[in-house]
């Protein structure tokens, strides 16, 4: 049977149909199933409903009509490049302040040994090169990396710098962000992660990152990138003081963005992780959002963006390989990208935590699904 002729059947089921009609959603359900563009208040809806397992089995049908049996991942390192922040975001745990005895700025030589080395021991695609709003680094900086990182091993792509990380960038160069992303992309920069965008609401803005970059001004920078062909991922954390509105409304203004430059390659929604944080310092959120938020919130994403934003990833990092492995039958076709700690690249024989690319394929094929390795822009490398 082919996939067409099986979500035809899905969706024909009586069993489907009957378990659909039941839910306190089943108009939106109905709706999704049959192609049609929701709206923030069918989104909102979505949102509060507690019925995951209706919301899931439509996302999953979704995903089957889009691609089958088949999951994707990435070989890459995620390298965080300096810890120096200076926008102190009340959720994260990872920054220093300037001067702090902690604070780290990798040399270009050490990034380059870092990728080559991952290149040869583990056959990477892909850099993720992300850190804290450094205002001691110039552009240069930054071009230098890239430029390195392309003369020495063209075949990995670059997918960097986040949002707000550009306009740091702009103020340290008194320059304009659509320059530094022209210059950038220009010294081998190929496409920016989603990070920066936490909740897309300033009234949450101002309560847990107060100093970063406003709403629009992230939606702005990634008009900018996708104007320029440097395409990008989109992300939402939620779980911290945003409200169901909000979250819907983050939804539908990516959606939004999309619908014009149509530059965003993938979607991925993480839950905040409050510990050791200053949200949780100060008691504001004590506990992570749960595995079952999280599928709801990838089933979600997958109706809402449904024929907008292809791809879906299932956000193995901050909800753990088992919840993974529910996502992709909740919506998510894309595993991410493999985790190699610093200590296994330098070969010093320290362990780490880590996720290889053999272990990523174990676990997908280990709930039924087919697996291909793809790279930095979702194309296929080999089926595995």
């Amino acid at each position: 049977m082919s996939t067409a002729d099986t979500i035809l059947a899905l969706k024909n089921s009586s069993q489907v149909q009957d378990l659909i009609n039941k839910s306190d959603i089943s108009d939106i359900l109905n709706n999704a199933v049959n192609g049609q563009r929701l709206t923030l208040n069918e989104c909102i809806r979505l949102i509060r409903s507690e019925d995951i397992y209706a919301i899931g089995l439509v996302g999953n049908i979704l995903r089957q009509t889009l691609y089958g049996n088949n999951v994707t991942f990435v070989n890459n390192i995620i390298l965080n490049y300096t810890n120096v922040c200076v926008t102190y975001c009340k959720f994260c745990a990872f920054y220093r302040k300037p001067g702090d005895k902690e604070a780290y700025t990798v040399p270009l030589e050490e990034i380059v040994r870092r990728v080559t080395t991952s290149r040869e021991m583990f056959g990477i695609t892909q850099i993720l090169i992300q850190g804290g709003h450094n205002p001691n680094l110039s552009i240069e900086y930054y071009e230098d990396v890239f430029n390195a990182i392309k003369t020495k091993i063209p075949e990995v792509g670059i997918h960097g710098l986040s949002a707000s990380e550009i306009d740091m960038i702009a103020k340290v160069e008194r320059s304009s962000t659509k320059e530094v992303l022209a210059r950038l992309k220009a010294a081998g920069l190929d496409s920016l992660p989603g990070a920066g965008a936490e909740i897309l609401d300033d009234d949450v803005k101002a309560e847990i990152s107060p100093l970063k970059i406003k709403s629009d001004e992230w939606l702005r920078i990634m008009e900018e990138s996708h104007n320029l062909g440097l395409n990008s991922s989109a992300t939402m954390m939620y779980g911290t003081v945003e409200s169901e509105e909000q979250q819907a409304r983050h939804i539908m203004k990516i959606a939004h963005l999309q619908q014009k430059t149509k530059g965003f390659m993938a979607f991925i929604p993480w839950s905040f992780e409050p510990n050791k944080t200053e949200i949780q310092k100060e008691g504001t959120i004590k506990y992570p959002s749960g595995g079952l938020h999280l599928l709801k919130m990838i089933a979600i994403s997958r109706i809402m963006y449904y024929g907008i934003i292809d791809h879906l990833q299932s956000s193995w990092l901050t909800n753990g390989i088992g919840m993974a492995q529910l996502a992709l039958n909740y919506g998510a076709d894309d595993f991410g990208g493999t985790l190699i700690g610093e200590e296994v690249v330098s070969a010093t024989g320290a362990t780490s935590t880590q996720l290889t690319a053999q272990k990523i394929i174990h676990a997908v094929k280990q709930v039924g699904f087919d697996v291909s390795e793809r790279d930095n822009f979702y194309r296929i490398i080999k089926k595995c």
